[in-house]
């Protein structure tokens, strides 16, 4: 039987704020002046993003000062106390490190010509070396999905008897790769991100961190169930029935023994892509059907692409801390050509025992996880 694990500590940083609570402030406020329009990442083209503005700490070993990796060490810095209480627990040989990415120092390595920088485990490599750890270490990539796929391998890291604790994190930073990519599948929005609107007309790219303490014990947030599905349809394109991207959600629901209906809130992957959208409102109303409270929090803060459902689940436990939903922003005109799926427009105060996230990324690679009141 597999054991449910713990978040026993998370913090946050994106365009919303400097710390998880600042975030979590905003999001419930919902509140878009945060993004930022910018002409110069496609020189002649303005386009929201969502850019983080904090003095970042320095980072003196070249191969590891990446933005990304000052963003980790800035988590770092503010989450020492409980680094510290692992170490009081655990050797070093029994922490373990799992990141997600898909930027890692691309910006970096056209000025350095540095190959370290480019190297997508370079954070993972950064966060176990600054910490002395010897146990398991990686960093996973897998477009937009990447984020919840880090908690699946803490979950079987931790089950295996691998390690006693996980330092989890995802990160990206705002990247002229991505951004020109994006750009070119003509999914880059000049105007905010617009989830699930008659009238939405693509993404909004951010910049985000955010890390975790996960141990087989403790009294926070329970990591109940993961789910993950791959399917073949499309390179750039999801399935617009969404069955895979389904099929995770179940599989999430099956691991963590729930009912859909035990589901008290929804924070979706929400891109504001014709295509995602389609998806995703097909997989949630599949189980759902029109009656889980949902959101996408992206239209605050931007799409973290590797950071994202990091973020996102960051936010997810805030959810539970708080017991408050949080609001899905957008023009309110329905796209009716989609089923109806259940869009919360306020934060509204409620009794929240469970909450899924989901993700889905390029390459039809797709991700869910509950997270539950812990000690249950």
């Amino acid at each position: 039987m597999q054991k449910k694990i713990y978040i026993t500590d998370y913090n946050a940083i994106c365009n919303l704020g400097n710390n998880i609570d600042r975030i979590f402030e905003n999001a419930a406020k919902g509140d878009t002046d945060f993004l930022t329009l910018d002409n110069k990442l496609i020189k002649g083209k303005e386009f929201y993003f969502g850019k983080i503005n904090a003095e970042l700490p320095i980072i003196e070993e070249e191969n590891f000062n990446l933005r990304c990796n000052r963003l980790l060490l800035y988590l770092i810095n503010s989450m020492q106390k409980s680094i510290s209480g692992l170490f009081s627990k655990y050797s070093t040989d029994r922490i373990a490190v799992v990141t997600a990415t898909t930027n890692s120092g691309i910006d970096e390595y056209e000025q350095t010509h540095n190959p370290k920088h480019f190297g997508i485990g370079n954070p993972a490599v950064f966060i176990k070396n600054h910490l002395g750890l010897n146990n398991f270490y990686e960093c996973i990539s897998t477009a937009c999905s990447s984020g919840i796929k880090t908690f699946s391998t803490a979950q079987k890291l931790l089950n295996k008897d691998i390690c006693d604790a996980v330092i989890v994190a995802g990160v990206d930073s705002l990247a002229k790769l991505p951004v020109y990519g994006f750009h070119s599948l003509e999914v880059l929005s000049d105007k905010k991100s617009n989830p699930f609107s008659k009238n939405r007309n693509g993404i909004n790219i951010g910049e985000a961190a955010a890390m975790f303490i996960i141990e087989k014990q403790g009294c926070g947030i329970c990591i109940k169930g993961t789910g993950e599905t791959s399917d073949a349809y499309h390179a750039a394109t999801p399935d617009p029935k969404g069955f895979e991207a389904a099929n995770a959600i179940k599989n999430a629901l099956k691991y963590a023994n729930l009912s859909p209906d035990a589901i008290d809130y929804i924070n979706l992957h929400g891109t504001g892509t014709i295509a995602n959208d389609l998806m995703e409102a097909n997989a949630i109303y599949n189980i759902f059907g029109g009656c889980t409270e949902a959101s996408s929090t992206k239209p605050l803060t931007g799409h973290c692409l590797g950071a994202a459902a990091a973020l996102e689940t960051a936010l997810c436990c805030h959810v539970i801390k708080n017991q408050t939903v949080l609001p899905h922003i957008y023009d309110g005109e329905y796209d009716f050509s989609l089923p109806q799926i259940n869009l919360v427009t306020k934060a509204v105060k409620k009794d929240i025992n469970n909450v899924l996230c989901t993700s889905f990324g390029f390459g039809g690679t797709n991700a869910a996880i509950i997270l539950g009141r812990g000690n249950d």
